[in-house]
């Protein structure tokens, strides 16, 4: 199994988080919920009372709880499995709340909302040059997840956009880095050599999302072929390249067949053949085994050497 390269094995170069997640003041929302509604229910009920008295110190007091619960209820927020609310006080990151359900957490506080779920992303068709120049087109898949919340919303503009950008930017160098086809032994190409350059790939897309708090889980290219304008030539050659390749695996049989054949007729003394003999037998016996066609048999009524 071909071991897959680590982030600090890949060059990219970004640059450091000024920030990470941590874990903001909150608590369960459930008790200072029937806080909130205590403290408006009795608000409003001083405050009717005072009305009715014409009591001011009363209407002043249910005021002030009906304000006391209000802001003991902006305090309260509801987070969904798979989410996670960023929170940020006068523009100060003060942590990330990641417990799903009624949480409560510091009033006044701005909450910003970030989906912890896997997503997956697929690039489109690119058009770039392998290696050796030729034009391909390559597309991909990246499956990530937002790891870190905080450098997901502090260190870039847009994550989501940034994952893209930086998966297409990835795919183009990866495939400008690899041939469509080896020609040499021990060469990876990308055609050949799938899990090796997904590999490769994940490698380079994590390095280059890492410093936005996003992890990569998995990619996979999803279409490689040539471009049409050289589409027909490369596929002549893939067909000779084959061609060669069985006329090879022909001779090399056929050559063994031969070579058993004369060993035989050694053995058995069936019949001796001086060098002469035994390079037109080797010749006939080439002719049939490697010829495209049925071979016709010609039948010899005189003797050996005529």
């Amino acid at each position: 199994m071909t071991a897959v390269p680590k982030i600090e094995d890949v060059d990219v170069e970004m640059p450091p988080a000024q920030v990470s997640e941590r874990r903001p003041m909150e608590t369960t929302g459930w008790p200072w919920l029937g806080l909130g509604v205590a403290l408006v229910v009795g608000g409003v009920v001083a405050f009717v009372r005072g009305i009715a008295d014409t009591a001011p110190g009363v209407v002043v007091t249910g005021i002030a709880l009906v304000l006391l619960g209000i802001l003991v209820l902006l305090g309260l927020m509801a987070i969904a499995p798979g989410e996670a609310r960023v929170v940020q006080l006068l523009g100060r990151y003060m942590g990330t709340a990641r417990s799903d359900g009624l949480r409560w957490t510091i009033p006044f506080t701005w909450r910003t909302k970030i989906s912890t779920r896997i997503r997956n992303h697929e690039t489109g068709t690119a058009k770039v040059n392998d290696v050796d120049g030729n034009p391909i087109e390559i597309a991909a898949v990246v499956v990530w997840q937002v790891q870190d919340t905080a450098k997901a919303k502090f260190e870039v503009d847009d994550f989501v956009e940034f994952v893209a950008i930086q998966t297409d930017t990835a795919v183009r160098h990866i495939a400008g880095n690899y041939p469509y086809d080896s020609h040499q032994e021990n060469q990876l190409s990308l055609r050949e050599n799938a899990d090796e350059i997904t590999g490769k790939l994940s490698a380079e897309i994590a390095a280059r999302v890492h410093s936005a708090g996003v992890r990569v889980i998995e990619s996979r290219i999803t279409r490689l072929a040539y471009a049409p304008e050289i589409a027909q030539a490369m596929l002549r050659r893939q067909q000779a390249g084959a061609v060669v390749a069985a006329r090879r695996q022909i001779v090399d049989g056929a050559v063994g067949m031969v070579e058993l054949a004369l060993e035989r007729l050694d053995s058995t003394d069936v019949v001796h053949l001086d060098d002469e003999r035994k390079a037109a037998m080797v010749s006939n016996l080439l002719v049939i085994l490697c010829g495209d066609r049925d071979a016709q048999p010609v039948v010899n009524t005189g003797s050996l050497y005529q």
